[in-house]
């Protein structure tokens, strides 16, 4: 039996160049009160920007965009919560193909409305009594459509990965040699691809990982050396980052090029939502602000005068909980 696809820096490459003018090339910025704040010199990557609000479009077109016609015409399914379902139904919108996504029933409704404006068709679970994953199976035999997982896929890696790829070089014409970079991490393809691109061009960076607290797969992973799957005692506001295992194609790539895993609370990821809405003036939702949370509470390994990267991942927050967020209700 053959082991999972591996990802390599070229596809990373093709895969910017498949993107290009599609997706958007988002900002790496600099706050001086950020910088004040930490001691050391703190870029942010405003993937909060980017074509539906989050990272996961430049997976989801780099994947979609290679579909042959005739699997275009049959169209695509995929299961997400919320920011890969946007970006699978903006990429299926774009290439002019159909697009099914099952979702559950208690996403926020911000990112429902949004998936449903681009086009796609929407089919409700309860994630408490029914498998996504069996949904989305069932509903592709049925048509004849294209699964597109959320994370578990040469292609998303590699079009996840054009964020690291895109960090290094505006950081170098910053004049910034990055020592850490630091993302939000739910199944790793993010950071998969990302790293794939950061160690080929700055292969003395150390990358990290940011879980919620009670979603610390990937650190127990990495700390076993194995996938390892856990079981939840609960939710956590970053709805986003809630995979209990990291993926099967994106564990061995973390493995390889992560410095480690940290946990931010509930708590600390609203009180960087706060300063990055009062401070930054960005609006992040729970599971984009999780590496700048990470960053505040002091729990990234940054030595003093260090250049730090960190990505800002997604905006799409449900109005009423951000209200809340802002105004320290949670």
């Amino acid at each position: 039996m053959s082991g999972p696809a591996e990802v390599t820096f070229a596809e990373v490459e093709a895969a910017a160049r498949r993107i290009a003018g599609h997706a958007v090339v988002t900002p790496l910025i600099e706050s001086p009160a950020l910088d004040e704040r930490l001691g050391c010199r703190m870029l942010l990557k405003l993937e909060t920007l980017q074509r539906v609000g989050a990272f996961k479009f430049r997976g989801a077109y780099n994947r979609l965009v290679q579909l042959s016609a005739e699997e275009r015409k049959r169209g695509v399914v995929a299961f997400s919560s919320g920011n890969h379902a946007q970006g699978v139904a903006l990429a299926a919108r774009l290439l002019s193909m159909p697009a099914l996504i099952v979702m559950p029933s208690d996403a926020p409704a911000i990112k429902l409305a949004a998936t449903r404006g681009y086009g796609a068709e929407i089919r409700l679970y309860d994630r408490l009594k029914e498998s996504r994953e069996a949904i989305a199976a069932e509903v592709a035999a049925e048509r004849g459509a294209v699964v597109v997982p959320a994370f578990d896929d040469p292609m998303i890696v590699a079009g996840q990965g054009t964020v690291g790829l895109e960090m290094v070089r505006q950081a170098e014409a910053l004049g910034a040699k990055l020592a850490c970079v630091a993302a939000s991490a739910s199944g790793g393809g993010l950071l998969a691809g990302m790293s794939l691109a950061v160690k080929a061009l700055s292969p003395a960076t150390e990358l990290w990982a940011v879980e919620p607290a009670g979603f610390e797969d990937l650190r127990q992973s990495l700390e076993k050396g194995a996938r390892v799957t856990i079981r939840p005692q609960g939710r956590s506001l970053c709805d986003a980052l809630e995979s209990p295992f990291p993926g099967e194609i994106t564990f061995p790539i973390l493995k390889r090029n992560l410095a480690g895993a940290v946990a931010v609370t509930d708590a600390e990821v609203a009180e960087a939502m706060r300063y990055a809405f009062t401070t930054l003036k960005l609006v992040v939702e729970p599971g984009g602000a999780a590496a700048l949370a990470a960053a505040l509470a002091g729990k990234l390994p940054i030595p003093p005068g260090a250049t730090v990267a960190l990505v800002l991942s997604g905006a799409n927050v449900d109005p009423d909980l951000y209200a809340r967020i802002i105004r320290g209700e949670r």
